[in-house]
């Protein structure tokens, strides 16, 4: 697979990988051993960073979209996203709220769907005409 695909299943910054993980081609079989044991080049990139946007937007609790709306487009460090979270700025406040919010929507809907689902088992009749 291409570097940037393996990258993207890896969590990390194409940018911030070696060059020869940068140019070279990834078989399946070697990015499963990148995953079951990855080298500490892997391992410091995933620990300090700099991270790709969604890993930045998961470890601050808020969507791809939410940090683009708050002007976020560059990869950040572990330090970086550390220091909002310890600080959070009034933006990051609203993002994470608006998560919040969509992720009990989410489990609203999921449940009312479960329930509805339940009665039209329970009804027992297929809701025909009965003609």
């Amino acid at each position: 697979m291409k570097p940037e695909t393996a990258a993207k299943k890896l969590g990390i910054l194409l940018s911030a990988a070696p060059a020869e993980f940068q140019e070279g081609v990834v078989t399946r079989d070697e990015l499963a051993a990148l995953q079951a044991d990855p080298p500490e080049w892997l391992q410091t990139l995933r620990r300090e960073g700099p991270h790709p946007k969604p890993v930045v937007a998961a470890k601050l609790g808020v969507s791809n979209s939410g940090l683009t709306r708050s002007g976020i487009v560059d990869p950040m460090t572990t330090a970086e996203i550390k220091a909002l979270l310890e600080a959070p700025p009034a933006w990051l406040v609203e993002e994470r709220a608006t998560q919040a919010a969509v992720r009990a929507e989410k489990i609203r809907v999921a449940e009312r769907d479960r329930e509805r689902a339940a009665k039209r088992g329970a009804g027992g009749g297929g809701g025909g005409a009965g003609v």
